[in-house]
């Protein structure tokens, strides 16, 4: 087995997410859509935008102020306890069940959704009592898990992080990249090779392209 391959003979794709995060969401089905197409396997870790913007709070507009500091902590409190009590295997179907009913079914991050993505994977419904726990008993777990992620491409970016590894057996880690609609079959690869391609160049930094159309936020 070589050192950038695991147990299975398929590359390690370590993915950090927060259920929040619309722009994650649509990575994270590209990301799947890429495991059908190449030999890969996505591992999933939590992030929290919550954390992220912590030390800037002050710096932000009020509404978005406002989102970080109530909602963004809701629905990863869950997930983090899911993880915590449950196993990191819990992580990507209930964040594709969270992610269902968040963003595709516009139901923002509410209880009622997490209450629902909890039982579409068959998890006892009282994780939920950690929705509003202020004194969050997995908050050390949480932001460990999010320092791993944010550690290896720096705190100017967000969610999602995406590490795999490189040539030399040392790890190449990107923000993004933000596609919507996700890209499916062979173009879904294409991307993927092509994002591969430039993240293992050492001097690269960024690219970026014009968009004019975005997904909504109106539900968050």
């Amino acid at each position: 087995m070589s050192e950038t391959a695991n147990a299975s003979g398929k590359t390690p794709v370590d993915f950090w997410f927060d259920p929040l995060c619309p722009w994650a969401w649509m990575t994270s089905r590209w990301v799947l859509e890429v495991e059908k197409v190449r030999e890969i396997e996505v591992r999933w870790h939590i992030m929290s935008l919550a954390v992220l913007n912590e030390p800037k709070l002050d710096e932000l507009p009020e509404e978005y102020r406002e989102l970080l500091e109530t909602k963004a902590w809701q629905p990863i409190r869950v997930v983090t306890a899911a993880w915590q009590k449950h196993g990191s295997d819990i992580l990507g179907p209930l964040y594709t069940a969270l992610g269902t009913r968040i963003h595709n079914q516009g139901l923002g991050p509410t209880r009622e959704a997490v209450e629902g993505a909890l039982a579409d994977v068959g998890l006892p419904a009282e994780l939920i009592e950690y929705f509003d726990q202020k004194d969050f008993e997995f908050d050390a777990e949480l932001r460990a898990s999010h320092k791993e992620g944010i550690d290896k491409v720096g705190q100017d970016v967000g969610t999602p992080v995406i590490a795999v590894p490189g040539a030399d057996g040392e790890q190449i880690a990107f923000f993004g990249p933000v596609v919507t609609p996700a890209p499916k079959g062979e173009e879904a690869a294409r991307l993927w090779d092509g994002t591969l391609a430039v993240a293992s160049v050492p001097g690269f930094y960024e690219i970026k392209r014009t968009r004019t159309k975005g997904p909504d936020f109106s539900n968050l």
